[in-house]
Formats: C-alpha cells, sequence, structure tokens
C-alpha cells in the first residue's frame, strides 16, 4: 500500500487484503485489455498490435502525473515512496531474457499468470518454463551472484542520471508518450493495410490529450514542492502566532477548573512519555506523545475536540513543539500550559513564609491556593501506581501537653 500504511490512511492488519483486492483489480484490468492473448502481446514485436505499448505508457503517466500533483497538495510523502535499486549488469541481462520471453511465449510474467487462470494451454507453458527458470536461478545463485548484485547504484531516477529537473523529465515523458500513441497507430494501420485516418490521431483522442497535456503543463510550471501543504498553516502565520505568546494558560485557571469539574472545558493533553503519564498526570487528561501528535488518529482526536485543548509536560519545551505541530496542521483553540506541570505544582503548593511576599498576596489567591493544595492532597488529583516501590509514611497524632505539665 505505498505511503498510505506509514500515513494513516491504511490500518496496517488491512494491508494484506487491499493487495487481495487491489491484485483481482489488476488482473480484471489485463483481462479485459486483451492482454491474456499472447497474439495481442506479441503484436508490439510485428508491429500489428501496439496496445500494450499504448496501455503500458497511460499507466506509466498517469501514476507518475498523480504522485507528482498529490505530493504536491500534501497526500502523498514522497520520501517514503520506495524505489527498487539499479543493478546495472543484472537489470540488462533480465531485460535481455525478459524480451526474448516475450516475443517466443507472447506473456510477460503478469500476463502469463492472468492467461493461466482463465486456462490458456500456451500461458500455463510459459509459467512453467518460467518456475524452471526460478528453479535453475535459485540452485546456481553462487555463480550469478557477482552478476546479480553487480553495479550497484542505487535507488537511482532517470531524470538525476539525465541530470535534468524531476518535472522537466515528466513533462517530456507525456510528450514522448503523446508521439508513441500517434506514430503507433499510423504503423498498426500501414501493418494491417487500413486506410490511415485523417489527422495525427483520432478525434475521440482529443480532450484526453489535452487535458493530460494540461496537466504536464502545470506540473512543469509549478515550483518543485510548495512552501506548505494546502491546509497547512503558513510559516509566517504561525511564527507571529507564537510571538505573540497568546496561546499559554496560567497554571490557576487549568487548577481552578480541574476543582471545579462544572467549569471544566479543557481537554488536557499530557505530551510526555507513556512511561511518564503512568506515572502520574493530571485528572481526566489524554497521553498523546509529542512523536505521535501528528499522527492521523492524534490530529482527528485534536480536531474533533469540542472543548479547548491544553498542552502540558514537564515545563513548557515540549509542549510548545506539540502546539506549534498542531498548529502547522491548522488545527485550532489548543493552549500551552505555561511552564508546565513544575509551574502549576509550584503555585499549587506554595509555601507561605514571613517574607514581604506574604504581605504582598491577596487575600482570594491565598484561599485559591490552600483550596487547590487541599484537593491535590486529599485525592481531588489522582497519582497513578508506579511499578516502584513507594516510601511508607506514618501519620503519629500528637497530643498537646497536659496543662501544668510544662512546656513553653
Amino acid at each position: 500500500m505505498g505511503p498510505l500504511i506509514p500515513m494513516g490512511f491504511v490500518n496496517p492488519d488491512l494491508n494484506l487484503f487491499f493487495a487481495f483486492v487491489i491484485g483481482l483489480g489488476f488482473g480484471y484490468v489485463l483481462e479485459q485489455a486483451g492482454f491474456s492473448t499472447s497474439r495481442k502481446l506479441a503484436g508490439v514485436f510485428y508491429g500489428y498490435d501496439f496496445v500494450v505499448l499504448r496501455v503500458f505508457f497511460t499507466a506509466a503517466i498517469t501514476a507518475a502525473l498523480g504522485l507528482l500533483l498529490f505530493s504536491y497538495m500534501g497526500w502523498v510523502d514522497y520520501s517514503m515512496l520506495y524505489i527498487n535499486p539499479t543493478f546495472l549488469w543484472s537489470a540488462i541481462v533480465g531485460g535481455v531474457i525478459m524480451g526474448f520471453g516475450f516475443i517466443l511465449g507472447g506473456f510477460c510474467p503478469g500476463t502469463s499468470i492472468v492467461a493461466a487462470v482463465i486456462g490458456k494451454i500456451d500461458a500455463m507453458v510459459f509459467v512453467l518454463g518460467m518456475m524452471i527458470g526460478i528453479f535453475f536461478f535459485g540452485e546456481f545463485y553462487n555463480t550469478f551472484e557477482p552478476l546479480y548484485n553487480g553495479s550497484d547504484l542505487g535507488g537511482i531516477f532517470v531524470y538525476d542520471s539525465l541530470g535534468m529537473p524531476r518535472d522537466l523529465f515528466m513533462f517530456l515523458l507525456f510528450v514522448i508518450a503523446l508521439a508513441a500513441f500517434i506514430i503507433t497507430r499510423k504503423i498498426e494501420d500501414k501493418v494491417n493495410g487500413l486506410k490511415p485516418e485523417p489527422g495525427l490521431f483520432h478525434s475521440s483522442y482529443t480532450a484526453p490529450f489535452a487535458f493530460m497535456l494540461g496537466v504536464a503543463l502545470l506540473i512543469l510550471l509549478l515550483p518543485e514542492s510548495p512552501k506548505a501543504k494546502w491546509y497547512q498553516t503558513d510559516a509566517q502565520t504561525l511564527l507571529n502566532e507564537a510571538a505573540e505568546g497568546k496561546q499559554y494558560i496560567d497554571a490557576e485557571e487549568v487548577t481552578y477548573k480541574i476543582i471545579n469539574p462544572a467549569d471544566m472545558d479543557l481537554l488536557l493533553v499530557d505530551v510526555r512519555s507513556e512511561d511518564d503519564f503512568a506515572r502520574f498526570s493530571l485528572p481526566g487528561a489524554i497521553n498523546i506523545p509529542l512523536e505521535k501528535i501528528t499522527d492521523r488518529n492524534s490530529k482527528n482526536i485534536l480536531k474533533d475536540s469540542k472543548r479547548k485543548v491544553v498542552f502540558y509536560s514537564f515545563a513548557s519545551t515540549t509542549a510548545d513543539q506539540a502546539w506549534l505541530l498542531a498548529r502547522r496542521e491548522s488545527i485550532e483553540n489548543i493552549f500551552v500550559l505555561k511552564d508546565g506541570l513544575n509551574g502549576l505544582f509550584a503555585k499549587v503548593f506554595y509555601e507561605e513564609s514571613d517574607t514581604t511576599s506574604r504581605l504582598e498576596m491577596v487575600q482570594f489567591e491565598k484561599r485559591f491556593r490552600d483550596e487547590a493544595k487541599q484537593a491535590f492532597l486529599t485525592g481531588g488529583a489522582s497519582v497513578k501506581s508506579s511499578s516502584k516501590p513507594a516510601p511508607v509514611r506514618t501519620l503519629v497524632d500528637v497530643q498537646p501537653p497536659a496543662a501544668g505539665k510544662g512546656g513553653c
């Protein structure tokens, strides 16, 4: 399924199912195109039928143009595409052997399977010969290995080998395909003794050719990659929002809403690791580690939330990164707990002293902190069990000394 699995579009557990369905569709298309007939396939080499060449060219340019457009729009990540490495000499020798087999047998490996399934005897013989060749290669692999793995060029692209831009190569490939369609139709008419049609190609081809040519020109004119995917927040807007600092939410507000569930309109998202989350989390929080923020499921949770999303970690750094990643994906109504858990508990468990700071504390703030401290200490906030043994604390009820028995 190519890049659809790592991007989250396809469940990995359904990979084989989709491969099976696609395989059935591929075989059906080959059969309907007549590729199960050896005469039609061999016609490419004898000049009387170029349907195979035109179908293959159409598939190639459609897939290439589609990948480029999807990559530009951010639907496909080009870096996730696997490119078969090129081994020069084995590719040349293998191509020659397959070419001779195509001419003699009238099938390629894929079309031979399709034809054999529908009962073509010649296809069955071709498949048998293919199996014998595979067995022979496997038995003498040590002998063939230097040739098989020789001249390893890696996962190269044709346009890199030619030293030209990718989009220019794609445009030239389309022009070559268009020329091949026209020339092969003229050759077919001449070999089959048919009267050539007026013009370069049949009138029914005009609209498809014009559409594909337009797409090819669009690819040529577009920049190699967009500054941002079509749905993403652009970099300048993101920079301005981060500089304004409006994404931060104070620890007092978060704490107040934790201890007053009726007013709770926040979705607390712990972006720490799963282990840290297991040891302790704020009441009602969910865990989405930083590295999973841009996963498909995570983005759906954040986008679908009817409450304000508040990221938090030990401090603000990791939560800030989560906010940037989420805003880059154009997710709205997201915030960061200012100073993180460290800042929150520094305020909740504030210790009074005889310094002037106590005198400067307003009475309302003092009552609020006392209430929050009591809520966290008596079960308003849940501490998750850890695998490590916790120290045992014994509370001793100390009685005041009786009157008249000393003391100060």
